[in-house]
Formats: structure tokens, sequence, C-alpha cells
């Protein structure tokens, strides 16, 4: 079977120093004229080989293979099928080429309109009513009604035709085309354009069972009088097409569907199930078409379905050699393909993207400066440390630093769109409003080069050459921007990428070629650690046996301990409070705990572990850590009004206590004291230094004290968050109002003007979330009544798709379990009442979720639904439903 492959004339010239010294002009012409004509019709771009400029310098080739294994490269191009598709006169025929609407002037320049929102059947039922018409052209589009295509002379004489019919003799297996006849065997895979329509469909069979006479099929669960008698009268009725074959047997196809992109997370599971996947990705749907309103075409099918995937496997190649030269400029030896997932951002929506290592280079980072200021500093206090912290590793400055490296020229910010890729040979599809037409793609850099776009501000003594920050130059654009935090965010990711793949030697490595100069070994800061000098009386008013039993470790300097629990309220001679211990502490516990959930769930979302990373690394988790184990107790400050807070919290959290199973990590209704949770940070700080600067003493005894660790499946929901999202499914508006009375705030909340939920508190914040609370617990219990009340109405209405707890609740229950996402797929059947259907609309989906105890659930199939959306839906429900059976 012919194979595509791609080689290279652009930097690592496998084509130019082996290939081209050897091919002919006349060889290479030919090469150029089928990539051109190959890859006009995936990218849906009129050109013509002829016309379109070629620059071996920059460019490369597609060309069909036969062969991996001749010695001779040249020897493993298809040259036959290379003539074949070239010469052919089918090429001359506006609708085998892309674009025939400009052709036939029917274009959405003349006649106005999205190009792809209109379909042949919506065109001509806006002009039975006199309205203006929009046309969509390419692939999948209708290019103008037959009476234009059949003015236009790009249908034989339909007579003429007829009578050579009347010498065929069908058993020789010959079907009567649009233009020409055709053997049935070599039909099968090919693609044929729709003269009545001028979209393209891959022949899927031969239907001898069914011919235009035969019955239109009846749409499923419709009762009325039939609105077409057969498959002619459908073609005379719908498209003004009077067959004259009509004892031909049917063409059954499958739309050629638009080039996709391939790098999104809705492929990612196709590998090993490409067939199904294909279709049920695709939106399969199948027509029966009559041979004689078809023009064979001359791509081979299996040839664009392997072109299609071309652009995004040249966007991933170019990608990853951009990763390679950043690998091979920082000289570490890291994957590529993690500096790749490194460099990618979100907004890619691709498979992967930095907000994972970004997030554990992040606290890494803060954990590496922290430490070098700590001790290169002993003289600064907690404050000072915080600003000369916030100099070295803030946005501004990452930012920076990336600038200095060049890393804007290697970020993948942008979503890869095929439609708007420019294959080497074929011009850039732009959008409506801003492309010149005419102008090539190697004009075009010289057109950018003269007349440059002048953005925001003119700054004439910069003069002409100089860039803005964060753009690069392009062949196909003359600049892009990045915002500074995404630069920033590379860094961090860079340094957390590195740190998974060689930890502390291969992130500090990054650091040092990235800017950040900071000592990496503690020992090297030269700042000798003193051993604390507490007088007597204080050592004596300290219960150590309890505190060093409540932290399951011994001091060797018990001052550093002291100064750990001594508030800036309670002076002393001697003893410092804890702030700078308080500042180092903090520092260490984030980096343990981030890497901690890091390694700890791999295949968690990024999203979902930032929200993990939030829930346990807080002052006010930290706080209900230090009550849990009584280490408040020993606190030494010197403030009755602290006092008085502290028991009061205490008392909340002993209530948090006693619900069995509850742990709130933050999120309870009494707001902490800040000293608690500082004490808990001061804590880890003192035993870092104790240890020897030793992370892993810290993490070991810090490990149980914040048992039990959050989980996605015991991540609480902040309220206000809940609240919102709930009120953006259900389209609802919501609105606090806030108003203060004293030491007393209100908030109160509305829900499309009516209050549902109203709480007070002295602290505006928590006030507001115990009323979202409050107006959640309202909503929940609203909805249980008029469950209870609507009784099998309520269920009818689930089996239909139309409830509240539909595909969103189903994700929101795999990312609380850490399942993978649910897996939808069409159930496509077809029976012998459905024979000779023009296309299924309605149909109906299946979903499964592969559980981490009980393995892959049964697939659940929803009802038919005329749009995907619903669906989906009708089976989440069904999944649902056996999921509450299975966990209740």
């Amino acid at each position: 079977m012919t194979r595509l492959q791609f080689t290279f004339t652009l930097r690592s010239c496998f084509w130019c120093s082996c290939i081209i010294p050897k091919l002919a002009l006349v060889q290479l012409a030919s090469l150029k004229k089928f990539h051109v004509r190959l890859m006009s019709i995936v990218l849906d771009v009129d050109v013509e080989p002829s016309t379109t400029p070629w620059d071996p310098a920059k460019a490369y080739l597609f060309v069909p293979i036969v062969s991996d294994k001749s010695v001779d490269p040249l020897d493993e191009i298809d040259w036959d099928m290379i003539e074949k598709i070239i010469k052919t006169d089918a090429w001359s025929n506006p609708l085998q080429r892309a674009r025939p609407d400009v052709y036939l002037g029917t274009n959405e320049r003349t006649l106005g309109g999205d190009r792809r929102e209109y379909g042949f059947g919506k065109l001509r039922h806006g002009m039975a009513f006199g309205q203006v018409s929009h046309p969509t052209y390419g692939i999948r589009g209708a290019v103008a009604q037959f009476d234009i295509v059949r003015a236009s002379g790009l249908v034989p004489n339909r007579d003429t035709m007829q009578m050579q019919m009347q010498n065929v003799d069908m058993v020789k297996g010959k079907l009567m085309m649009a233009d020409s006849f055709a053997d049935t065997e070599v039909l099968v895979g090919r693609i044929v354009t729709a003269a009545h329509s001028g979209k393209r469909f891959y022949v899927e069979s031969i239907r001898y069972e069914m011919t235009a006479e035969s019955s239109f099929p009846r749409k499923e669960g419709y009762l009325g009088p039939l609105e077409y008698s057969s498959y002619a009268d459908y073609y005379k009725q719908k498209y003004g097409v009077e067959l004259i074959h009509k004892q031909q047997p049917l063409i059954r196809g499958r739309g050629v569907s638009y080039c996709k992109n391939l790098l999104s997370p809705r492929f990612e599971h196709s590998e090993g199930q490409e067939g199904e996947m294909e279709e049920t990705l695709d939106k399969t749907y199948y027509v029966f078409l009559p041979p004689e309103l078809c023009f064979v075409h001359p791509l081979p099918g299996s040839l664009v379905r392997g072109a299609q995937r071309l652009p995004s496997i040249m966007r991933r190649v170019e990608s990853m050699l951009l990763a390679v030269q950043l690998k091979e400029i920082i000289n570490y030896p890291v994957p590529a393909s993690k500096i790749l997932e490194a460099l990618t951002a979100a907004s890619c929506q691709e498979t992967f993207c930095y907000e994972r290592a970004e997030l554990l280079g992040d606290a890494y980072l803060k954990w590496v400066v922290s430490r070098f200021l700590f001790l290169k500093y002993p003289q600064k206090h907690e404050g000072q440390l915080t600003r000369m912290r916030q100099q070295m590793v803030s946005n501004l400055v990452l930012y920076q630093y990336a600038l200095n490296k060049g890393l804007q020229s290697y970020i993948q910010a942008d979503r890869f769109a095929p439609s708007r890729w420019a294959a080497p040979g074929v011009l850039p599809v732009f959008d409506e409003d801003t492309k010149d037409g005419d102008s090539s793609l190697f004009d075009r850099e010289k057109s950018l080069a003269e007349d440059k776009p002048q953005t925001g501000h003119h700054h004439d003594e910069y003069g002409d050459e100089e860039m803005e920050d964060g753009e690069i130059e392009g062949d196909s654009s003359s600049y892009r921007v990045l915002s500074s935090k995404t630069l920033a965010d590379v860094v961090e990711a860079l340094i957390g990428v590195y740190y998974v793949e060689g930890r502390k030697h291969a992130a500090n490595h990054l650091m040092s070629w990235i800017g950040i100069q900071v000592e990496s070994d503690p020992e090297e800061i030269g700042c000798p650690i003193r051993p604390s000098y507490i007088p007597e009386s204080i050592l004596r008013s300290v219960d150590f046996d309890a505190l060093e039993g409540a932290l399951n470790i011994k001091f060797k300097d018990r001052g550093l301990l002291v100064e750990a629990i001594t508030h800036a309220s309670r002076p002393s001679s001697g003893v410092s409070c804890y702030q700078r211990l308080e500042f180092v502490g903090d520092a260490v516990l984030d980096h343990l705990i981030t890497r901690h959930l890091f390694f700890s769930y791999t295949n968690l979302p990024p999203g979902r572990l930032t929200d993990l990373r939030a829930a346990a690394v807080n002052n006010e988790n930290f706080a209900r850590v230090a009550v849990k184990h009584k280490l408040h107790v020993h606190l030494r400050h010197g403030s009755s009004a602290l006092e008085r807070q502290i028991r009061d919290f205490v008392k909340e959290v002993k209530d948090e206590l006693s619900k069995p199973g509850f742990n709130s990590f933050g999120l309870g209704d009494c707001k902490a004291p800040k000293v608690l949770g500082d004490i808990v940070e001061s804590i880890a700080g003192a035993i870092f230094l104790d240890s020897g600067r030793d992370t892993a003493v810290v993490w070991k005894a810090f490990q149980p004290l914040l048992h039990p660790m959050v989980t996605p499946e015991t991540l609480p929901m902040h309220p206000v968050r809940e609240l919102q999202e709930r009120c953006q499914q259900q389209a609802e508006g919501l609105e606090y109002k806030a108003t203060r009375s004293g030491n007393l705030a209100t908030v109160e909340v509305f829900i499309d003007g009516v209050q549902v939920g109203v709480a007070q508190n002295p602290q505006k914040k928590m006030a507001q979330k115990l009323a979202a609370r409050n107006a959640l617990a309202v909503l929940k219990q609203k909805e249980t009544a008029e469950a209870k009340e609507n009784g099998d109405e309520n269920g009818k209405k689930k089996k239909n798709g139309s409830q509240t707890f539909t595909r969103q609740t189903l994700n929101d229950i795999c990312l609380r379990r850490n399942w993978p996402m649910p897996f939808y797929r069409y159930e496509v059947t077809f029976s012998n009442s459905m024979v000779g259907q023009h296309m299924q609309r309605d149909l109906p989906f299946s979903v499964r979720v592969n559980t981490t105890d009980r393995g892959w659930t049964d697939e659940c199939v929803g009802e038919p639904m005329p749009s995907v959306k619903k669906a989906k839906d009708s089976a989440a429900v069904l999944l649902l439903e056996l999921l509450n059976k299975w966990y209740s």
C-alpha cells in the first residue's frame, strides 16, 4: 500500500543534501505539482502548480512512497502514482479542484456570509423565500445550485451520455458516472465529487440492491405522509435534477471532512481504535448517491485521509524541533518532549500544557531562593527577606530573564488551526477581512518587511528594526503577542520539568542558565548557624516533652524550638520571634507539599492540582493542624486579644473535629488567627535548621501532622465558587449585596433578583462565604422538594436529557475520584429497515467510565437525540444512576 512520507529541506536537510542534487528539474517539477494538488484539496485553497511560487530553501514536499528499504531514496518514490495524478484531465474541471465556488462566482466574497455556516439545503430554502443566498464551498460545502453548475459547462451533456449508456453492459461491473464510465471494483475507496452539491465523499460500497427507484426511507418516528417516494423523487424535488439512469446501483458514501486538529484532546484516545474513533469523532454520516451525478476524483481516498493528518504531524514536528534546539542550548540531558510540555500553554488546547510543571517549579523556586536569602542574610527580618525574594523571582523579573534568553521564540501559545496552516507551495488561509488574496507565501515576507504594522504608541527613536517584547518574526505573520505572565510561567515550568527529570541538580542548572544566581549548596553560602543561647528561666517555662512528643522529634538545639513558638508580642532577652523561621518554613512546606501532590496524582488535571495545593498549603489549614495537635498551647505571646481569638477558634475547630469524617481543609466557618498557622510554618523552619538543613527530616515530621492530607475525593469546594458554577450551568443571574453596620458585615445572595441567602460576620469575606453556603442549602432543599413533588414526571425528564445533573455532574465525579474522563461514542447500527436511509440524524450515544476500584462500567446507551449534546446528556443520566447504585 502506498504510504505518505515527508522529508525536510529546511535546516536538517535530508532532501537538500541527498536527493535534490540527484533530481532532474523535470522530476522536481512533478513532485511540486503533486504536492500542490494534494495539499490544495486538503487545505481547501485554490492554487495552480504552474503559478505557485516555491523556494527549495524554505519548503519541503510531501510525496508518496512505495518502499522504505531501497538504498537510493529516489527509488522509494511512487513515480507512477505521481504521474497519473498530475497528468489527468480531471483537474481541468473546477469542480474537482478546491474552491469551485470562486470559478462559479458563488463564493462568500460575492454573496457574503460565512463559508462554512450554510449548506446547500439552506441555500435553496433561503432563495425560495427571496433571501440572500450564502453558499459554502470546499470539501463538505455546496458550491452552487445544480442549474448553475450545468450552465457553466462543468457537467457533460446528459443526453449524449444517455446514448453511450445504452451500449454498456452493466454485468461487466461498469457504472455510468457524470463524465465517464468507472469499474465498480476500483471505485470503492476512491473519492467522488457530487455534481449537484460540490461535496466530496469517500466511496464505502456499491449497493447493488438499491437503485434510484428504491423507496426513500421514512424518518424514524415520523408517521405522516412520505415526503419523497423514491431517491429519484428526492433528487428531483430537493436539487432539481431529473435522473436518467435510474436502474444503476447507488453509491454509499461517507462525507470527506475538513482537515482536523489531531493534537486536540478529543483525539487523545483514538490510537488503537482508529476505525471506531474516526467515525465517532468525524460525526460520520452516510449518503446514497446516483453514480450519474458523481465525478471520480483524481486523488485516492487513502491518500487524502493520510494527507489530512500531515498538518497536525508537521505542527508537532516543528514544535518538537524547537524543543530539541532549546535542549541543546540549555545543555542538560532532559527529554525534548518534556521541554515541549513546559513550552506549551493551555491556550493551545492540546493534551498537555505547562501548568502542572509550573506549579512544581514555582514552589521549588520559592524554596531555593528563600533558603538562600535566609542563610545569606541572618540579620534581615522577615519583611526585608520577603521584599528581596520578590525582587528576585517576581513575574516581571522572570519575564525579563525569559526575554534575555529568547524563550518567546520557542513558546507554543496559539491553538493549532489546520485551515490556517501554510503548507509549502500552498497559500495560507486567512480570515476574509485580513487576507489580500493575490499575495503569495513568499511575497508576503517581502511586503511585511517593507510595511511593518504599527501597534500602540509610536516611538520613532527606537528605530524601525526594533521589535516589541514578546514578538517573533515568521514566514506567515509579522508578529505575535505573548503576555509577560506567560513567559514567567514558562520559566517556572522549565524549572519544574528539570526538577522532575533530574531533581535539584537539573533544576539548579536550569535556574543558573536562565540567570537566577543563587548558591545551590547551603554549605557554600558561608553563614554558619550559631548555637542558640536561651536563658534557663525561659527554657524551664516550655514543656519540651509535650511539644517534642507532638512533633515526634527531638531537637538538638532547643533554642530553635523556643524561637519558633515565640510571638512578637512577648519580647524576651536572647529570644527572637518566629518570623524569620516562618519565612523559611513557609517555603519548605510549600515545596514539600506541592512535590507530594504532584507525584501522588500524576494524572490529575492542572486545575484540580492547583485546588489541592491551595487546600493543603494555606494558613487556615495549618491553624487547624496546630489546634488538632495542641501546638497552640505552647505559643508564647503577651496579647489578651490574641488569647480570646485563639480560644474562640479552638472551640470552633473542636466542633468541626467532632463531626465524623469532616475536614474543612481551611474552609470552615471561623476565621483562624494568623499566628496559629505561622507557628506551624516556623516549627518547620526550626526542624529544617536543627536537622542540618535536611528537607527529608522536615517531611518525615510533618507528614503525620498533616494527616489526613487533602485528596481529590475529599477536596471541598469553596461555597462561593460552587454557587457561581451552579448558576453558570443553570444560566441564572448571581448577585451579592454587602452592607456594614458597626463591626458587623451583612451579605445577601440574590439569584435572578430573588434573595436566597444571607449571613452576618465581622469579616466581609467570611460573611460572603456563609451566605453562599446558606444559599446552596436553600437551593438543594428546593430541588429535593421539587423532585419529590414531580415524582415520575421528573424521572421522564431525566430520560429525555433535560435534567440539571448531566455530563458536567459526571465529569465532576470523575475529577473528585481521580478517574479518567468519561468515554462517549456513537452507537451506529444498521438494520434492514434502515437500508437506503439518506442520513442517520438521531444517533444514540453510549458512555462508560473506567473506575479505579471496579474497572470499566457497563456501556449506558442513551436515547437518540437530534443534537450531540442532548444525546450525550441522555447517556450520562443513565450512567449517573448506575454509579449511584454502586456507591450509595
